[in-house]
């Protein structure tokens, strides 16, 4: 059997014997839910009649786009005919995994292990000294993430049973769900690059499944291809890293690399350039500056989709691999001056973004892309702890703000398909005034954009603050301020990377802010026969919503700060010490960071005090009742049409790089190389030097007995003529 359980690499190790051993059924039961759902998906196609809606791809179902409106034929959608099967079997699989995770990070708890427990599964590749088992880490770092994974992914699983309930392709959308959870167990459980890379890539591929999913719509097809081709540049970047650390470390194991890093020499340009093809593979995966420009489009996938890529899964895995190889960027002070430059200017250009999109999810994505860049910044200064606290509160509150979206667009969605109306459902110009037809939504969705803005006591605002703050402090007696960057002193990055921070949190509480009052507060313009019909949605999608608005209120008391003594003081700090304590400590040459009292209190004053003045500044300058819909807008002009058009960058790329390719392709690969040489030439050709030598043999066999007679006496002559003639 693949799966025996068997080795254990860490003898002796106090998990050993304990729930710990079933690690590799967390992954597997979500792969268990991916063989069901992928049955039922492929046996409904294979009976494609009358009475089985999966005969079309999504002509009844329910989407997030206007122009996929469930409904647009006039026609009753009806269910699946496995649905019922579908709807436990998907959702049941994460709910266990998770319970099988809380158990584990209980016996992890309780054993508090300073050194992994590493479960061995079998031999993968053995290939002279390269070796790679197939085996899974248990670590406090891995079971954050596990927890997060199967905990949000759960939630969400759950909202998609109401979201996606009448889409014909329900069992196909519930396996590629939890496909990509499998996929994403593996990438944090993995304990060796190699097996990380096995989850990296999944995602990746589930990633283009999950975001095209209504493929017959060549720009949701379109949009599913950007995502895998933009993540296949930093992949690149990903593996010559990997290649670099067994030509010069001998192993891909983690413990192993952590063990031998030292070799490669602490600022050593070998270390360095590792960690940058490293950091590749990160801007890709969790977009940042420049290949960001995947996660915008993948709002064409089902919301649902959406919060699980933004909040639990692929977008996060970035963060993880740095925080995974601290190890490595802690030797590495100028790749970890640019993971936290890139990150802070992410944060920055991001946030400018979403101040003028209208698409509600849009928002949301350029707020997943700022979010990100605080989650590099912490990680990039050292701050790993800060990096991972901020993923795990973003899961919370980006989560909540996506269902909640979802369950915004699901009944706009519903009101226009009863009148009729093309409208676009998720463009907040039609909205507007929702808190009164749905009041739990509008409550919770207020409790997360508070809690991304940074308003304390809500979780975001510890860990942004907790990001700010590392900042500041390594500005001065830290190797990174120490370093230089390009010539610039490591110490004048840190405070720009600072600023950054500051800038970026502004602008995130005005854009949310906005997002929230054109939305839920002033008249509503969704249309006068509409209004009859807006209504909160069921509870199977409610209720996730009040479990993660729960969360994001509470979230922070993880990690509170020495300042707010209202719980255990840096409780996921301290859990992550045995993982990345010993790397943090050397970023800041063996001793914590520190800032004075004074000094702390200041910088959560600027940092709260940023926060209100970002919503103050909405509230006072944006007007929801001078607002009109969209049919009835103007067009933008002017910085406010930068904006909205995104700074141009997809046009640039488009520009410079898309056509420079298709038509070199075109022109070069296809026309000169494909069918000019290799057809023309070698096929083609080789065709037209056989078909002249039988023309020719042709021409000689007449079948006329005089003819053969000449040619054979005008031979003999010129034999002969060449022998006397010499």
């Amino acid at each position: 059997m693949l799966l025996q359980t068997a080795a254990v690499a860490s003898t002796g190790h106090s998990l050993q014997g304990s729930v710990a051993e079933w690690i590799w059924l967390v992954p597997v039961l979500p792969l268990i839910g991916f063989l069901i759902n992928g049955w039922l998906s492929l046996r409904a196609v294979g009976h494609v009649g009358p009475a089985d809606p999966s005969g079309e791809e999504h002509g009844h179902g329910h989407t997030d786009d206007a122009h996929h409106d469930a409904h647009d034929d006039g026609h009753q959608a009806t269910r699946h005919p496995s649905a019922s099967i579908v709807s436990v079997v998907g959702p049941t699989v994460l709910i266990l995994a998770f319970l099988l995770a809380v158990a584990i990070f209980a016996a992890l708890a309780a054993a508090q292990p300073d050194a992994p427990f590493v479960k061995q599964l079998f031999t993968w590749m053995v290939a002279g000294d390269f070796r790679v088992d197939a085996a899974f880490q248990v670590d406090q770092l891995s079971m954050v993430m596990v927890l997060v994974i199967t905990g949000v992914g759960a939630l969400i699983h759950v909202f998609s049973v109401g979201y996606m309930r009448d889409d014909p392709g329900y069992p196909r959308y519930f396996a590629y769900l939890n496909l990509f959870v499998f996929f994403m167990l593996v990438l944090v459980l993995g304990a060796s690059y190699p097996v990380l890379f096995v989850g990296w890539e999944g995602v990746g591929l589930c990633s283009y499944l999950l975001i095209g999913f209504w493929f017959t719509d060549k720009v949701n097809a379109d949009a599913g291809k950007k995502a895998f081709v933009v993540n296949r540049i930093g992949d690149f970047g990903f593996l010559i890293a990997m290649f670099l650390l067994f030509a010069n470390l001998g192993t891909l194991d983690f413990s192993g690399v952590n063990a031998a890093a030292p070799a490669l020499g602490a600022g050593s340009a070998l270390v360095t350039v590792i960690c940058l093809l490293l950091f590749l593979g990160c801007a890709g995966k969790s977009a940042q500056i420049p290949l960001y420009v995947w996660l915008p489009d993948a709002m064409a996938g089902p919301t649902p989709v959406s919060a699980l890529i933004h909040a639990a899964t692929m977008v996060t895995a970035g963060v993880y691999l740095v925080a995974r190889s601290a190890a490595l960027f802690s030797m590495a002070p100028a790749a970890s001056l640019t993971v936290a430059l890139v990150g802070g200017l992410t944060a920055l250009f991001a946030a400018t973004i979403g101040l003028k999109q209208w698409d509600i999810k849009k928002v949301l994505a350029y707020s997943t892309v700022s979010q990100l860049g605080y989650m590099f910044v912490g990680v990039g200064v050292g701050a790993y702890a800060a990096g991972i606290f901020h993923l795990v509160t973003h899961a919370f509150f980006k989560a909540l703000l996506f269902l909640g979206s979802g369950s915004v667009i699901y009944a706009m969605h519903q009101a226009y398909h009863h009148t009729g109306s093309h409208e676009d459902a998720q463009d907040m110009r039609n909205m507007g005034g929702l808190k009164q037809f749905m009041p739990v939504t509008f409550v919770l969705m207020w409790i997360a954009t508070l809690a991304i803005a940074g308003i304390p006591p809500f979780a975001g605002f510890f860990s942004k603050d907790e990001i700010l703050g590392a900042v500041f402090a390594r500005t001065h007696g830290s190797t990174l301020a120490d370093a230089q960057w390009f010539g610039i002193p490591g110490s004048a990055v840190l405070y720009a990377v600072w600023v950054f921070g500051l800038a970026a949190a502004l602008l995130t509480a005005i854009y949310m802010t906005r997002m929230m009052l054109y939305t839920f507060h002033g008249p509503n313009r969704s249309g006068e026969r509409e209004r009859e019909h807006l209504h909160e949605a069921p509870w199977i999608m409610t209720g996730p919503l009040v479990a993660l608005g729960v969360l994001s209120a509470v979230g922070g008391w993880l990690n509170l700060p020495a300042f707010f003594p209202a719980g255990p003081i840096q409780a996921l700090h301290h859990w992550l010490e045995p993982v990345s304590g010993d790397a943090a400590l050397q970023v800041t040459h063996g001793a914590e960071a520190h800032m004075t009292a004074t000094t702390e209190y200041t910088l959560v004053g600027i940092a709260v005090a940023i926060a209100v003045a970002g919503i103050a500044i909405a509230f006072a300058r944006l007007k929801p009742a001078a607002l009109v819909p969209k049919a009835e807008a103007p067009e933008a002009e002017g910085f406010e049409r930068v904006l909205e058009h995104k700074y141009y960058v997809d046009e640039i790329y488009d520009r410079i790089v898309v056509r420079p390719i298709e038509s070199g392709s075109r022109g070069i690969l296809w026309r000169g190389l494909d069918a000019g040489i290799i057809d023309g030439l070698f096929v083609n050709g080789s065709a037209y030097l056989a078909r002249g030598f039988g023309w020719l043999g042709a021409r000689l066999q007449t079948g006329r007995t005089g003819t053969y007679a000449w040619v054979l006496v005008i031979g003999v002559i010129a034999v002969l003529s060449a022998f006397s003639l010499r």
